[in-house]
Order: C-alpha cells, then sequence, then structure tokens
C-alpha cells in the first residue's frame, strides 16, 4: 500500500518541475477527468453476448485463451463491469453489442429493441455512467458467403437494414434515458477471400443499404453514427468493401463520424497521422484504442508508442472535443477484469502525458523555426516526473494508486471469479 503521504510529496516536487516549463498539472489533471472512455463490454464474456452465445463467432473475430471466470449471465457481466470501473479513475461510458440485449423470450437479432436493453439502462442509472452502441453484423447464420449489409441477396440485405434500424432506436433510447450522447457503431465484416470481379457493386449496395438505415432522422443530443473500416479480415483477404477510403467519404458525405481502429491498418501505417487529415472536412472521429501485434490482434491496450502517438495529436491538435475514445481489444489468456482496468489506466496515462507539455510554447517555437527549442523540450519530458502526477490523479479520484489495484482484483478472483462453474 503505498502512503498518501508520499504520494502528495512527490506531486508537489512534479508539480514544480512541470510549473518551471509553465504546464500546470493541476490544471491538466482537470481535463483529464472530463473525458469519458468507452470502455467494452464484450471484454468481459469474450463477445458471446446473450441472444445466443453458443453462437461461433464470424466475421474474422476470435478469442484465444480460457482463463477462469468468464461472465455468462447480464449479473455477472455487470458485476465485473462494477469491478473494473471502480478501479479507473473517474466516469466513463460503456459501449454494447446487439448480441447483449436481455430478452424476456428468444429474438432474432433484427428483432431487438429498446425494450431489450432496460436492464442496461437501469444499471448504467445507478453507475452514474453512459452508454454507446455498436450494431452486431457477425456471430449470425444470416451472414452469407461472409456478406451482410452488401449481400448480392436482398433478402439478406433486407435483414441486416432492420437490424441496423433497430440499433439506431436502441442508441437514442440510451440517449434520451441517460442524458448522454450515445455513439451508435456500425462495422461489416462483408468482402471476399479471394480477387473478386466486381469491386464496385458490393460498394454501392452498401451505400444503398447505409442509406436505408440512416434515413430516419435523430436528435444528435441523444445519438451519432459512426462508420468503421478495415484494412482486411480473415476471410475476406483480397477485398473488404467497407474499406477505410469508403468509410472516409461516407462519413464526410454524410455527415457521420469515422471510426479509426488502431488495430485495422497495415503495421507500419500511423493511426494518429489520419486524425488532422480529416478532421478539417469531417464532423469527428469514434476512436477504437486496441493494441495489434502482427496486425489485428486486439491485445490488451499498454502505454507503447503507438498509444503515445494517438493521445499526442488528440490533446496538441485540440481535437479532444470532437473525438470519442473507446477501448476495443479481448484477451482470455488473463484476468479479463483486470485486461479493462490496465487498458482504460494505460490510455488516460498516455493522454495525461500528452497534456503534460508546454504546447503552445512548443508550438510557437515552431512557427518561429526554432526546431532546436522543439526538440530538445521534447525530449526532456520524456524523463519529467509524470508517474507523480498520476498517482495524485488517482489519490483524487479515490481509486487504487500504483499496483495496488491488482489486490482488489486477486481478491475478486477468489471470492467470485473462481467459483463460477
Amino acid at each position: 500500500m503505498v502512503k498518501t503521504e508520499n504520494i502528495e510529496k512527490a506531486y508537489q516536487v512534479a508539480k514544480e518541475r512541470y510549473a518551471q516549463l509553465g504546464v500546470d498539472t493541476d490544471a491538466a489533471m482537470e481535463q483529464l477527468k472530463k473525458i469519458k472512455l468507452s470502455m467494452h463490454c464484450w471484454q468481459g464474456d469474450d463477445i458471446h453476448g446473450f441472444l445466443n452465445p453458443e453462437q461461433e463467432l464470424t466475421g474474422g473475430i476470435g478469442v484465444s485463451g480460457d482463463y477462469p471466470g468468464i461472465a455468462k449471465t447480464p449479473e455477472q457481466l455487470t458485476a465485473d463491469l462494477d469491478k473494473a470501473l471502480a478501479l479507473i479513475p473517474g466516469k466513463h461510458k460503456v459501449q454494447l453489442h446487439t448480441l447483449y440485449a436481455v430478452t424476456k423470450q428468444k429474438k432474432d437479432f433484427n428483432e431487438v429493441g429498446p425494450e431489450d436493453f432496460e436492464y442496461w439502462v437501469d444499471w448504467a442509472k445507478k453507475q452514474g455512467v453512459g452508454l454507446d452502441m455498436n450494431t452486431t453484423f457477425f456471430s449470425h447464420p444470416n451472414v452469407k458467403h461472409n456478406f451482410t449489409l452488401a449481400s448480392p441477396e436482398k433478402e439478406i440485405r433486407d435483414y441486416w437494414i432492420e437490424v441496423g434500424k433497430k440499433s439506431r432506436e436502441i442508441a437514442n433510447y440510451f440517449g434520451k434515458e441517460l442524458g448522454q450522447q450515445a455513439v451508435n457503431n456500425f462495422w461489416i465484416p462483408d468482402g471476399f477471400k479471394d480477387n473478386p470481379i466486381d469491386k464496385q457493386g458490393p460498394r454501392e449496395r452498401l451505400i444503398e443499404s447505409l442509406d436505408e438505415i440512416f434515413a430516419k432522422k435523430y436528435d444528435e443530443k441523444n445519438t451519432i453514427e459512426a462508420v468503421e473500416g478495415k484494412l482486411f479480415g480473415t476471410g475476406i483477404e483480397s477485398y473488404t468493401v467497407g474499406s477505410h477510403l469508403f468509410y472516409n467519404n461516407y462519413a464526410i458525405s454524410r455527415g457521420k463520424l469515422w471510426t479509426i481502429d488502431a488495430g485495422h491498418w497495415h503495421p507500419t501505417e500511423d493511426v494518429s497521422d489520419k486524425f488532422s487529415a480529416f478532421m478539417p472536412f469531417g464532423k469527428g472521429l469514434m476512436l477504437h484504442v486496441s493494441r495489434p501485434v502482427r496486425w489485428d490482434s486486439d491485445h490488451v491496450v499498454i502505454m507503447d508508442d503507438a498509444l503515445l502517438r494517438i493521445t499526442r495529436s488528440l490533446v496538441r491538435d485540440n481535437q479532444l472535443d470532437r473525438t470519442n475514445i473507446g477501448l476495443d481489444f479481448f484477451d482470455a489468456t488473463i484476468n479479463r477484469i483486470a485486461a479493462w482496468v490496465i487498458g482504460a489506466r494505460a490510455t488516460q496515462k498516455a493522454l495525461l502525458q500528452a497534456m503534460l507539455a508546454p504546447i503552445e510554447q512548443l508550438k510557437q517555437a515552431e512557427l518561429n523555426y526554432d526546431f532546436t527549442t522543439r526538440l530538445a523540450v521534447t525530449e526532456e519530458l520524456k524523463s519529467y516526473p509524470f508517474g507523480a502526477v498520476w498517482d495524485e490523479f488517482c489519490l483524487q479520484n479515490d481509486v487504487p494508486v500504483g499496483t495496488d489495484w491488482l489486490n482488489d482484483i486477486h481478491q475478486y478472483e477468489k471470492d467470485v471469479l473462481f467459483k463460477r462453474n
């Protein structure tokens, strides 16, 4: 257990060090406190959901590992989320999928509506968190030959169009009930394993399907849509209908958010470079912060160079107000609740470190062609005591400091997780 007086002493030293550079550490912590991460519920149950939990995962999605204690019921999943949220500073949001409807009788995806998410809304109100929505276009028999909204069969397209419309109703319900805008994200797994003859036809069908889904207008105070692309996926290695460029253009032309998943790009690409190129033209961003290892493997987010570049770009270019930061990873080889905590705290740490910099002074130096100062200061900042500021932030938000949170996880394992069948 870290002693409170030691944390506060270390913070005062750090505060003075940063003040010499013109950085207000208290202001940085206040800024960080306002940022709500959107945590993904599917880390807790390996993306099984409650509609058809025995259905095999499709759409290029796979979860490895069999760590004990997986959540199998809505009550277990929300209990695990309660534990994770109690160990992460601040108030946040939780992302759901169509799969996570809690129904009174068996329903198909296209039958699920707002009434089937009352359980989640009641829980969110008690927790004081917001909810975001993702439309499930996978793990269903109607994913036919890897196609949904871009399918050549009208019956298949019509089925998934209805799923998309229902998802928007649900997201609007979240926003109205919780008083927080719900982002409704759309990602589809459509594509070809081998080289297609017709590349334009599927994209024209996708445009038509999306336009029909989005035809009804909802108050953006309650909900807003985001569209997510991908480089390729398992089973669609040669052609992805919803590519990055496709959704970039769709988002700009239709006034939607563009979702950038850190794992959906080529490993040599820096996703943070995309932000400033899109923002002057687009409505805003939805991020799925993930960690690719040899592409889209969705490892637990850590404070690595890629994450630091993402947060620096958002902070330095003043893009936080137009960016929704969501997490998206799944790892069943480790404690699933710990995965949430590690990923969320790493993201918050990276944001804080980005905020603890004399950004305006550095921008002015750059404008004056003083690249020497720019390089010297940014290098020195790497060894500044940002960890002491993070510890103070945790202390102020009544969450464990350092690795103390791991004790809570281990106790929860003994008391709850390891007793699950």
